[in-house]
């Protein structure tokens, strides 16, 4: 019997990485009938990565009350897988969905919330977090969360700051005293996608800031801000975060988990791969199928197809795709063997999205019958 891994990405505006492995599984069956089908649905540390890590990994989802950038009491969830393994999406308790769209204001938010995420992990004895920072509505370089851990801020007259982002350039001290030290002992991974650093042209502030709500007034108090902490940070800790790819995600909370979480900054694949024990579920495959919306140039850089076949082990991958776009070619070089698009005839795109399911589940058939005769 063939043993097939499903492993794709959602098809965003269609159809979710469920629904998509789904699909794919109906096509697959249509022509091996007796294979043994293992479905992943994933995501890249964003949107969706706690739902789609607990389907392939089990685990049970845990609720608790914290609060959101703006201060007030929401309710959050994270994972917990085999418990001692914690998957939390930073957007729970600190993303943009939680506050206002048309009055935002990051000077006054913080990531106390997902600070609280990660204190609640520690209390129920996780040994290793997951975290998701993509879909923030924060740039504070992570103060809040580290202030929910412990961490003091105090201006030049030793007075403590509320950690908002207003604040970061006024810190002149950081007191750790009373920091929880179990953050110390724990395993704790970022999956983080994009490669900014945490301020200047191509930092946090100015990558992402206009959507977050940042002004021409805000954005030298805010870009300044990063930059003074990671000052500070480099003389109490001695560590550098200026310079970092990816220690400008989520606002800055990427330098923010290397300054006082002594994380480790991986790909959002990466990351969930690990998590999930991938390399565990792909003994003995045949075959793996993954996926995304559209195929293009930049899916090399990390995206979930280019990630999965990077660790297949020789084992033969095909991507099943909305759209195959300029520069797809280059995923061939990093394992991906054959690119299969969803779509049999030109067509408008909200008819393909309207047939995404059936389209994904043709493609899938169409990909097994080509390779049929070497399986």
């Amino acid at each position: 019997m063939k043993k097939i891994i499903i492993i794709p990405d959602s098809f965003k505006g269609s159809a979710s990485s469920m629904e998509v492995c789904r699909c794919i599984e109906k096509g697959v069956l249509k022509v091996f009938k007796n294979a043994e089908i293992k479905k992943i649905p994933v995501a890249d540390g964003g949107e969706g990565t706690v739902d789609s890590i607990l389907y392939a990994a089990g685990g049970n989802i845990r609720k608790i009350k914290v609060r959101n950038p703006e201060g007030k009491i929401v309710e959050a969830k994270y994972g917990i897988i085999n418990k001692d393994k914690a998957v939390i999406e930073m957007a729970e308790a600190s993303g943009i969905t939680l506050v206002d769209d048309k009055n935002r204001n990051p000077l006054k938010y913080s990531t106390y919330g997902t600070g609280e995420l990660i204190k609640d992990a520690l209390n129920n004895n996780i040994k290793e977090i997951l975290i998701g920072i993509g879909g923030s509505a924060t740039n504070d370089c992570g103060i809040g969360m580290a202030s929910a851990l412990g961490y003091r801020f105090l201006d030049k007259d030793n007075n403590e700051l509320e950690a908002i982002a207003l604040n970061m350039i006024k810190v002149k001290y950081i007191d750790d005293r009373n920091v929880d030290k179990r953050i110390f002992d724990i395993k704790i991974s970022a999956a983080c996608d994009v490669k900014n650093t945490l301020y200047g042209e191509n930092g946090a502030t100015a990558v992402y800031g206009k959507q977050k709500g940042v002004t021409k007034e805000s954005f030298d108090i805010l870009d300044n801000g990063l930059k003074n902490i990671a000052s500070v940070v480099k003389e109490k800790f001695n560590k550098e975060i200026d310079y970092i790819e990816g220690a400008g995600a989520a606002g800055g909370l990427g330098g923010g988990l290397l300054a006082f979480c002594n994380a480790e900054l991986k790909s959002g694949i990466d990351a969930v791969l690990d998590i999930i024990d991938f390399d565990d579920h792909i003994k003995d495959a045949s075959l793996i199928i993954t996926g995304e919306g559209a195929i293009d140039g930049q899916t090399k850089k990390g995206k979930v197809p280019v990630g999965v076949a990077r660790r297949a082990n020789n084992i033969p991958v095909i991507a099943i795709v909305g759209d195959i776009r300029d520069g797809a070619e280059a995923v061939y070089d990093f394992g991906i063997i054959s690119i299969m698009p969803a779509l049999k005839r030109a067509m408008p795109l909200d008819e393909a999205i309207k047939n995404s399911k059936m389209l994904i589940e043709d493609a899938a058939e169409r990909a097994c019958r080509f390779i049929s005769i070497n399986l």
